[in-house]
């Protein structure tokens, strides 16, 4: 398999210039972490209408390239974020529209191939956890370099919930949601911490928290937000940002994000979001937490799901 290559470019490409991928574009320039942004997608002008939409709003940010270019201009990209897919209608689950997703994964993946790409592909096309799959399958580059984004965006979800319940920031709650991006995610409360303290010794009102009502509305929340507006964005594409940063800064970060999964609790074969170690190279370790009993058959049941729709997608 390719190793990523030591590139001096901060190059970032983005495949798809929708929603997601224009959001993502916006935010990494925003963030002034990379000096050249390149949007690609099979609408010409939509990528290069965007492009140039973006750049104006640059002018008052820090200098940076931001243009519209195809999968020639990967070659030489630290970072490919991949938000290309099938999009979510109605009260479809992120699995239904996986088959969709997977031709066009497939497609983008095999011409990043050809061009030669060999940096960290960040998959946030949906399902993440089943696209980052097929993104890896197809893309001859180690699990370490394909990531999806996975429950990055839950556990932020999840942390603003908290933070609103008990009325403080969001920066001051710890925790993480693991397992798939989807319905069978796993809320890991018994590790949230408030200022460093578990929920319940925080304080009377942490005590009486409704642990499976507080999953359920973060679960729920992708599907308030499409109900509403028709598909989601800021949320996610801050979640790649994120994910984007670690990479060029070699921060060695601990992030809950897709990574294949090679026995850990019994699972392999599959993506899927554990607590890893982001830096220069992409996942540099993948961490098991400590979960209940509770907890970690929640997980294990998430993988199940997951290896079966997984299973299902291969014989289509």
């Amino acid at each position: 398999m390719k190793q990523a290559l030591p590139l001096a470019t901060d190059r970032i490409a983005i495949i798809g210039a929708g929603h997601v991928g224009a959001t993502t574009a916006y935010a990494l320039m925003l963030r002034a972490l990379s000096r050249e942004i390149v949007l690609i997608d099979t609408d010409e002008a939509l990528a290069r209408s965007e492009a140039e939409d973006i750049s104006d709003a640059n002018a008052l940010a820090r200098p940076a390239r931001i243009f519209a270019g195809n999968f020639a201009d990967c070659a030489s990209a630290r970072i490919v974020v991949l938000t290309a897919g099938a999009a979510t209608h109605g009260k479809e689950s992120r699995l239904d529209v996986a088959t969709r997703s997977a031709q066009i994964v497939r497609s983008c993946v095999s011409q990043l191939a050809s061009a030669g790409f060999s940096g960290v592909l960040v998959v946030s096309a949906n399902p993440v956890d089943l696209m980052a799959l097929a993104a890896w399958r197809a893309s001859g580059l180690a699990a370490s370099q394909v990531i999806g984004t996975g429950t990055l965006l839950d556990s932020m979800r999840m942390r603003q919930e908290i933070a609103a319940l008990l009325r403080v920031a969001p920066g001051s709650v710890t925790g993480m949601v693991l397992g798939e991006h989807g319905d069978s995610e796993v809320s890991v409360l018994s590790s949230v911490r408030i200022g460093g303290l578990p929920i319940d010794r925080y304080s009377a009102t942490g005590a009486g928290l409704d642990g499976e009502k507080l999953a359920a509305s973060v679960r729920a929340a992708a599907y308030r937000i499409i109900s509403g507006k028709g598909y989601t964005s800021f949320g996610v594409a801050t979640a790649a940002v994120r994910i984007c940063e670690a990479i060029l800064r070699a921060e060695n970060t601990i992030l809950p994000v897709s990574t294949l999964l090679t026995g850990q609790f019994g699972l392999s074969d599959i993506y899927l979001s554990l607590p890893c170690v982001l830096g220069a190279g992409g996942v540099e370790r993948v961490l098991l937490p400590d979960l209940t009993a509770a907890e970690e058959a929640a997980l294990r049941h998430s993988g199940a799901v997951l290896q079966q729709a997984s299973g299902a997608l291969t014989t289509k």
